[in-house]
C-alpha cells in the first residue's frame, strides 16, 4: 500500500461538479493499493498517517501529528500509485489490486481512519475526480507499507 501525503492548507475534490471531500490545513491522502494488500497494511497505514509528523510546532521542526494540529484529512483513491514504472515508456498496471478487490479494501481503509480520527473526508472510488490544493512548504512523502 502506498500513500502520497501533502501538507495544504485547503484541498477539494469534486465528481461531476459536486464537491465530495473538502478540507481546509490538513493532509491530502493518496491512496494506491497494491495486489499484495491486505487489512493488515491498511491498519498500519492508518496508523502511520495518524502519527507521521508534518507539520510545525513552537520551534519550525516538523514534529506535530494531524491530531496535534487538528486538521482535516482528505482521502483519495489512486490506482496509478500501484503502477510498474521500472521500465519502459508507459506504466504498467499489473501489479494494482483488482478494483472490486481494492475498493473493498480502500471502503475499510476509510472506515478505519474516520473511527480513528473526527474529520476525515474522501474522493469516490473508481471515479473521475477533479482534485484541488494549495501544498502547503511544499511538503511531500511517499508512505510504503
Amino acid at each position: 500500500m502506498k500513500a502520497l501525503i501533502q501538507r495544504v492548507t485547503n484541498a477539494k475534490v469534486e465528481v461531476n461538479g459536486k464537491i465530495t471531500g473538502q478540507i481546509n490545513q490538513g493532509l491530502l491522502v493518496f491512496i494506491g493499493i497494491e495486489k499484495c494488500d491486505e487489512q493488515v497494511q491498511a491498519d498500519k497505514m492508518v496508523k502511520r498517517l495518524l502519527s507521521y509528523r508534518v507539520f510545525y510546532d513552537a520551534n519550525q521542526k516538523m514534529n506535530l501529528s494531524i491530531k496535534e494540529v487538528s486538521g482535516g484529512i482528505l482521502v483519495v483513491s489512486q490506482f496509478t500509485l500501484a503502477a510498474d514504472t521500472n521500465s519502459g515508456t508507459r506504466a504498467g498496471f499489473s501489479t494494482a489490486k483488482p478494483p472490486e478487490q481494492a475498493k473493498v479494501l480502500f471502503d475499510y481503509f476509510l472506515t478505519q481512519m474516520k473511527a480513528g480520527y473526527h474529520e476525515v473526508a474522501s474522493g469516490v472510488f473508481g471515479a473521475d475526480m477533479q482534485v484541488s490544493l494549495t501544498n502547503d512548504g511544499p511538503v511531500t512523502f511517499l508512505l510504503s507499507c
